[in-house]
């Protein structure tokens, strides 16, 4: 039996046909396989970043409920998850939510499900910037045996420099193309995960020493959402643990780069999702085994210690020697971040552009290194621009965008769940496979990840949300979401008189599936 794809413009390539108005971009194809795709998904997440940094917020906010809200928070990406596939399976285009939202909403739908992901990214590498230098020093200092030069980190023009210093050489990296950047990511994913591997096994091998006045046994009930004090903590923390799991689906934004690219990405993006909740898990139950939730001493939510909880714990689990790896492994794993994030956004930037959704100047494609170039730059400009003003602003500038970030996420990704259930509405009763995978799923996962945004977003009015600083009386998280936000509708409306075609969807169309003949 053979399907044959009888939509108006479709073109059957034996790998899924392509959908009407789609462009080719120029990349360079069939560079990435599996394995390739899913260290990329896992690097973009960056786990050992994401735990130093979340850690100890999470355990702030619901206590020893954290793998809890681990698990909770990998629900609605894995239900998220189908979705991608499935889009990309009929529409392997490397604007993802982008272009799949425009297909299924229009323009200007796709166009702020495109800047959501933008920004978010953009927010991201900042932060990934930051912290590899913070390391970057820590480990310096470490390896001098010099306090003075640990303490370079709180120098804020050196910060600065070594920040802007690390977004260019990363740039330069995601500038040179797919291939360059596996060869380094092998090394940078397998080293940071073999050194979270041995922090897990000594951090349960020393829970209920004595040397840990705040370990805790451990308890199944630490696996009970509901067993969370108050929905708005729970929400909170959820709002962490997304941000968690955010930069799998770099994995399809390098569909265009994949072999196979309509199976593969989306393969690849559900391997890295099991990796990441295993890490989490894993590593979340042994840190507080072995320090314990509290906010006293080492443990996970005291203040001084929860924005790093890394840096507070390496010597103490791994000893001295050991314990430096730690670092390595922090640095290592926010650097290979700092790198792969270029790909989503830079690609996300030149299928905007291809579409005539942002100046055509973006479309360019390096004609070596057949990469984003000019797309690439900019991103790497408007990552140190705004990093470098959020530092000078705000002394919690991590804090802040991370929760503002966890916003931005939660907008993009249940727009782009709610694009597959309505751009394959017409299948929906075709199967069961295709009841759950195209409709069911994705809708669950677009309501849970859309009553997150909404909560967070009345949460965050409150100054105490964050780090607690404000801006005339309003949550600076608050300040930071929703006007980048309003920013996106702005350049949109400057997009719209400068580009009325695609604003009229005469470039990139609204669209359902081929009418599909089995013979």
């Amino acid at each position: 039996m053979t399907q044959l794809d009888v939509r108006p413009g479709a073109d059957d390539t034996g790998d899924g046909a392509t959908a009407e108005g789609m462009r080719t971009k120029g990349l360079s194809g069939n560079s990435v396989g599996l394995l390739g795709s899913a260290v990329i998904g896992v690097s973009t997440v960056a786990p050992v970043y994401c735990l130093t940094s979340t850690l100890g917020s999470t355990a702030g906010e619901v206590g020893v409920q954290m793998p809890a809200v681990f698990l909770a928070g990998f629900l609605p990406m894995l239900l998220v998850a189908f979705a991608y596939r499935e889009l990309n399976k009929a529409m392997p285009d490397c604007g993802t939510s982008f272009t799949w939202t425009v297909k299924a909403f229009g323009p200007r739908v796709g166009w702020m499900c495109g800047w959501g992901l933008v920004i978010a990214t953009i927010i991201v590498l900042s932060n990934l910037a930051g912290v590899a230098t913070s390391y970057f020093w820590l480990l310096a200092g470490e390896i001098t045996g010099s306090d003075s030069v640990a303490a370079l980190d709180g120098n804020k023009a050196v910060h600065i420099v070594t920040c802007l210093a690390l977004i260019a050489l990363a740039t330069v990296v995601s500038y040179r193309g797919m291939t360059a950047t596996k060869g380094l990511q092998y090394t940078l994913v397998g080293l940071q995960l073999l050194v979270l591997a041995v922090f897990v096994a000594m951090a349960f091998s020393k829970a209920g020493d004595a040397e840990f006045a705040t370990s805790a046994e451990f308890s199944w009930s630490w696996l009970n959402p509901f067993a969370v004090q108050s929905f708005a903590a729970f929400t909170a923390g959820l709002s962490l643990s997304i941000f968690m799991y955010w930069g799998w689906d770099a994995c399809l934004t390098a569909n265009e780069e994949t072999s196979g690219s309509s199976r593969t990405p989306g393969r690849a993006a559900l391997v890295a999702m099991v990796v990441l909740v295993g890490s989490y898990l894993a590593t979340g139950v042994a840190a507080q085994m072995v320090v314990g939730s509290g906010d006293q001493g080492l443990g996970l939510a005291n203040p001084e210690t929860s924005d790093n909880v890394f840096a507070a714990l390496a010597g103490p689990v791994m000893g001295p020697a050991l314990g430096v790896l730690l670092f390595v492994a922090v640095l290592s794993s926010a650097a290979a971040s700092l790198q792969t994030t270029f790909i989503p956004v830079a690609r996300t930037v030149l299928a905007m552009s291809t579409y005539e959704a942002l100046p055509a100047s973006y479309a360019k494609v390096h004609p070596r290194f057949r990469t984003p170039g000019r797309a690439t730059v900019t991103a790497g400009v408007a990552t140190g621009v705004f990093y470098t003003v959020m530092t000078l602003v705000s002394e919690h500038v991590l804090v802040d965008t991370i929760y503002a970030l966890g916003l931005m996420i939660c907008f993009y990704y249940a727009l782009t769940a709610f694009a597959c259930a309505w751009y394959f509405r017409g299948d929906l009763l075709r199967s069961g496979r295709d009841l759950l995978f195209k409709g069911v799923f994705p809708v669950l996962g677009g309501l849970l990840l859309a009553a997150v945004f909404a909560k967070t977003l009345a949460d965050m009015w409150d100054p105490a949300y964050g780090s607690g600083s404000s801006v005339l009386g309003v949550g600076s998280v608050f300040v930071i979401g929703v006007g980048l936000l309003l920013l996106g509708v702005v350049i949109m409306a400057v997009m719209g008189r400068r580009s009325p075609a695609f604003f009229r969807g005469e470039v990139l169309t609204r669209s359902t599936p081929a009418l599909v003949v089995e013979d």
